[in-house]
């Protein structure tokens, strides 16, 4: 094996669009269409000020949606 990997082997790929570029005052619709589009997940780009100059979400936004996903 190489540092690329065996070739020979199948690779599973996971679909996890973020939600970073989601319009938020839709959010709920947003999460059910990632949801029922087949997404394996969804990925946080979580930001919080200190790391990096920018600023996202947290804890509470993946609490408050977490209900609508599967």
């Amino acid at each position: 094996m190489s540092f690329l990997g065996n070739r020979n082997t199948s690779t599973a790929y996971r679909i996890a669009p973020s939600i970073l570029s989601a319009d938020f005052l839709r959010l709920g619709d947003e999460i059910r269409a990632i949801d029922s589009g087949g997404a394996d997940w969804v990925h946080f780009d979580v930001m919080d000020n200190h790391f990096v100059p920018n600023l996202t979400f947290g804890p509470l936004v993946l609490e408050a949606i977490r209900p609508i996903t599967s």
